[in-house]
């Protein structure tokens, strides 16, 4: 693509020859002729423009030149870098179409541009919308809804009734929609029998799940990922839990059941939150931070940390006095 028509699409602006065109991205270290690349402060932007990349994405510091080499200039360089290699990378997939070994219901309701790659399974009444890609291997359990746009890399598991919103991206391995951990206790005999978990589970738009990570259904109600939402590698979360909008959840973190997480809250890796907690709109917590049952977080920008969380810096005191009282011993 030229300068100009990238800088279009992402809202950036040229400085320089706008008609040099670019073919992939890079990092400033590894780039070649036709790739592009971006540097977040000025310290870096003459380390960029002495590198083999054809073009450069900088910030406001990057002023009107001239330089050496074309730039894009925009207010925030790392955002308008990722804008910029979607458009470069485009979909790089093979061409919409079912594979002959996948296994396809006759009720399946598939648009015609959707691609389903081999031995992946399609149960009865699924609908999946335009250009939605179903990786190898993947399982579609019966009555579930997907949006358009989708990505379903191989081997996904999907439960039945699982609704899926447009551009949803899912990761290799990850489990959606399976029955929570819930049972009723015999106080007679202190055997476990299993809860109902006859919920839905439902992911709304732009949400990208993790590889192996695992999302269960409702009891009997619903369990809902809000827009946007952002859920790493390896994350359990339970039934009945409701996440906001725009949240970010780290590696290996533990969401019990019937927990609530509010908007633009973001989650460190190994975190492990108990059952009916609310984690308030806008609070992060810290890595392998720990919420009791019932407890509720708030503060919208306030940083948590530690077991059970507390405010960052009251959590930083109380090691300091810890420490003062070991070295008195």
């Amino acid at each position: 693509m030229k300068l100009r028509a990238i800088a279009d699409s992402i809202g950036a602006r040229v400085v320089g020859e706008a008609t040099v065109e670019v073919n992939n991205i890079a990092s400033i270290q590894s780039a070649s002729a036709g790739d592009l690349v971006f540097v977040e402060d000025e310290k870096n932007l003459q380390l960029a423009l002495g590198s083999n990349a054809s073009a450069v994405i900088a910030g406001e510091f990057a002023g009107a030149g001239p330089y050496s080499k074309p730039l894009l200039i925009a207010g925030q360089s790392r955002l308008v870098f990722a804008r910029a290699a979607k458009l470069l990378r485009g979909n790089a997939r093979q061409q919409s179409g079912i594979h002959s070994t996948a296994v396809v219901h006759s009720s399946a309701r598939l648009a015609q541009s959707v691609t389903v790659g081999p031995r992946a399974v399609i149960e009865e009444n699924v609908e999946i919308g335009e250009g939605t890609f179903v990786g190898a291997g993947c399982v579609i359990g019966g009555n579930t809804k997907i949006g358009r746009e989708c990505t379903l890399y191989p081997n996904v598991t999907i439960y039945p009734g699982v609704r899926i919103s447009d551009r949803v991206i899912i990761h290799s391995g990850a489990v959606l929609g399976s029955d929570g951990f819930g049972y009723a206790r015999d106080e007679s005999t202190g055997r476990y029998e299993k809860f109902p978990q006859v919920g839905r589970l439902e992911i709304e738009e732009d949400v990208e799940i993790g590889a192996n990570s695992t999302i269960d259904r409702g009891a009997l109600d619903t369990t809902r990922i809000g827009r946007g939402s952002k859920i790493d590698n390896l994350v359990h979360i339970g039934h009945n839990c409701q996440i906001g909008e725009d949240v970010v959840i780290a590696a290996q973190t533990g969401l019990s059941g019937s927990i609530t997480i509010e908007n633009n809250v973001v989650l460190g890796g190994q975190v492990g939150i108990g059952e009916h907690a609310r984690i308030e709109e806008g609070v992060m917590l810290g890595g392998q931070g720990g919420v009791l049952p019932n407890k509720v977080l708030r503060g919208k920008g306030i940083a948590f940390w530690g077991t059970p969380a507390r405010p960052v810096r009251e959590y930083l005191k109380q090691l300091a006095a810890l420490e003062r009282l070991a070295k008195k011993k």
